[in-house]
């Protein structure tokens, strides 16, 4: 079959009711569409069969894994040309089972069965993580949840990271590198909690400990990090210990809801929230604030996405889900400030630092493209495949304002009504 291409082409476009922005390249070498575009790859007709039988965006993460389809030229350019159709159509945009209701549409995806060879569901990929779709977040999912997304091996953390294991939106200057933009974000947040030597910090959900390392020796406080994550506990132990910092920092493998020795000076949350869930996040933010002593402060540093019309319809984006972090969920920063405040919190700060996660992103997926082959060793093929989508299609998502990245501040104000804060609180930025 010469013309694969031409055909999937033509019949992609009645389905999806627009142009293909992109060249299209079949397992049989044809090709179709602008010469000079980069090029969406469909490697065999089981790409096909997977889009088919799990239509949407899970079909085609899992064509994306198993290497059944790859783009071929920049990846930002296709995902960019093919967000329009497949993520961005808005909330009135029709639905698939409204374009099936189109006889030439019906056609187009009988023409695609034909095309797509034995009608066989396909094995989802190995590195997809198969449950029961409702989100619980008890403490057993939680963990599994954890270790799914950071026990794949720090060894590849490393690469992607990079020395500062540092992961979560950095804090950019006009020029300068990832480590430096790291350090940068790691100070301003200490700024923002106002730490002081002596002081005691509870850092939830504390990565490979780069927090927990910062804050004692550049500030002189004692440390508690909590984690779920066994091989992050272990890597956080170890550079504390290299630090010779083990008098000053704790690392513990421990769900923030079993901490009970509190009061903290001041408890930092970053990239930690977004596994909480909308059903958990109050109860999630009275258990730091139950942690704080009244004047405390905690910093929330969390990823957000844009409120819908109608709140109840919000999804998980399956991709996100089966692959890269179960059970996680984003909230709108307005959702955020309100369940902080219902819990007691006053919330004195709100830092939108959008465009710095974009830029993070990118040097991230950097790292991992310029030392594949190793990460591939380290893990899987899927799973640095999984990696580098997740990793550039955030990176646009973040570039478009179809989420954002914001610090929140906030205080157990005490009865006195006194804030601990100056009149120009903002000092912090220099």
């Amino acid at each position: 079959m010469a013309d694969a291409a031409q055909r999937l082409r033509s019949l992609a476009e009645q389905v999806l009711g627009a142009p293909l922005p992109v060249r299209l390249r079949a397992w049989d070498g044809s090709q179709a569409g602008p010469p000079d575009a980069p090029a969406l790859v469909v490697r065999n007709r089981r790409a096909l069969r997977r889009m088919l039988f799990k239509p949407g965006e899970l079909g085609l993460a899992r064509a994306w894994v198993s290497g059944d389809l790859d783009v071929e030229g920049d990846l930002y350019t296709v995902l960019d040309a093919m967000a329009g159709l497949i993520w961005e159509r808005g909330e009135d945009a029709r639905t698939l089972r409204q374009a099936v209701r189109d006889p030439a549409v019906r056609a187009a995806v009988r023409d695609l069965l034909k095309l797509a060879g034995p009608p066989i569901p396909p094995t989802p990929p190995r590195e997809e993580m198969r449950r029961p779709r409702r989100h619980l977040h008890t403490r057993r999912t939680d963990k599994r949840a954890i270790s799914h997304h950071y026990d794949v091996g720090n060894d590849f953390y490393e690469i992607v990271l990079g020395p500062s294991m540092v992961y979560s939106c950095a804090y950019w200057e006009q020029d300068g590198t990832l480590e430096t933009a790291q350090r940068d974000k790691l100070e301003l947040i200490c700024a923002k909690l106002g730490l002081k030597e002596g002081q005691r910090l509870l850092d939830v959900g504390c990565g490979w400990g780069s927090m927990a390392i910062h804050a004692a020796r550049e500030h002189g406080v004692s440390v508690v990090g909590v984690t779920l994550s066994q091989e992050q506990a272990a890597y956080a132990r170890k550079r504390v210990a290299d630090a010779g910092l083990t008098d000053r920092v704790e690392i513990r493998v421990q769900d923030y809801r079993d901490v009970v020795d509190g009061p903290y000076d001041a408890i930092s949350s970053i990239g930690m929230a977004e596994h909480v869930g909308a059903e958990r996040y109050l109860e999630y933010a009275r258990q730091l604030y139950a942690l704080l002593k009244p004047g405390g402060r905690l910093l929330n540093h969390q990823i957000a996405r844009r409120p819908q019309r109608d709140e109840s319809a919000y999804e998980v984006d399956e991709f996100i889900d089966a692959y890269v972090f179960p059970d996680g969920e984003l909230a709108p920063v307005g959702t955020t400030v309100t369940q902080l405040e219902r819990a007691g919190f006053e919330v004195r700060d709100v830092e939108s630092i959008r465009e710095h996660y974009a830029r993070t992103l990118r040097r991230w997926v950097a790292n991992l493209e310029d030392d594949w082959d190793r990460a591939v060793r380290l893990t899987s093929p899927g799973r640095a495949r999984v990696w580098r989508l997740y990793m550039a299609a955030s990176a646009l998502a973040f570039e478009r304002n179809r989420i954002g990245v914001n610090q929140v501040l906030a205080i157990r104000t005490p009865v006195s009504g006194a804030s601990g804060l100056s009149l120009r609180p903002r000092t912090w930025h220099g």
